[in-house]
């Protein structure tokens, strides 16, 4: 497992290096986001710990502010704020009357990453990311200029088991470790199983079988393995560099 203090001082060499002084995370009441929030606070740098409810189904709400109760109770050096989005979010989608749900969806992440950096732009801050490996560089499984919109990214190279097992020894709340994974952005509560079809142990064992180039052994895997890639050919364009026409 990665050093979490060796995490938190990699994050506030970077503050320093940039010329900037303080985070800026938005806690969602999910495991990735606690774990990001607790490692920027471990710094010592300012950290802002924003919760960003937008029509929040309640244990999610509830869970976010758990998470800044505790990391407020813990650490001096962070400032748990609370931003209710919903009602700017309901004039934005009176103007786009055939919006589909997906693009609702994501303008939800987005208007999120608006907040967070407005929140950096007017205190010196770096809006800190929250994907780990499997979404970021597995499925993509993230909004692009959204939740993916960051200046740095501390669990970008942990796979989601490595999350839960440093959460734990952190003792991040039992709670939050517990809760089902879940994006946050649509209103019926579908975790990120639902939306991606496996677990997240299922979608890791397919990464590992498709960078290693290893075969899969049983049915389970070989399925496992084909929605992995069906995930990962849809949202390539989300971790690659832009096209520029040369």
């Amino acid at each position: 497992m990665k050093d979490p203090v060796k995490i938190a001082e990699w994050i506030k060499n970077y503050s320093e290096s940039a010329g900037l002084s303080s985070f800026v995370v938005g806690i969602s009441g999910g495991i990735d986001s606690a774990l990001v929030s607790t490692l920027c606070a471990m710094s010592g740098v300012k950290t802002f710990a924003v919760g960003l409810p937008l029509h929040q189904r309640k244990e999610l709400n509830d869970l976010s502010q758990l998470q800044g109760r505790w990391l407020t109770k813990k650490f001096d050096n962070v400032n748990h704020v609370v931003i209710d989005l919903s009602s700017s979010y309901d004039e934005f989608k009176k103007n786009f009357p055939n919006g589909t749900p997906l693009s609702f969806a994501n303008t939800k992440s987005r208007l999120r990453m608006t907040a967070l950096y407005q929140i950096a732009g007017s205190n010196l801050g770096l809006v800190v990311g929250t994907g780990n490996k499997v979404e970021d560089f597995g499925v993509g499984f993230y909004t692009k200029y959204g939740d993916g919109g960051v200046d740095i990214s501390p669990i970008a190279d942990m796979m989601k088991t490595e999350v839960w097992e440093m959460a734990k020894n952190l003792k991040i709340p039992k709670e939050i470790i517990d809760a089902p994974p879940t994006d946050g952005l649509w209103e019926d509560g579908r975790t990120d199983q639902d939306q991606l079809g496996l677990t997240y142990q299922e979608l890791e064992n397919a990464m590992r079988l498709e960078e290693h180039n290893i075969n899969p052994v049983n049915d389970d895997e070989k399925r496992s393995l084909q929605i992995y890639r069906h995930h990962r050919r849809k949202n390539l364009h989300k971790m690659l560099p832009i096209p520029v026409y040369r």
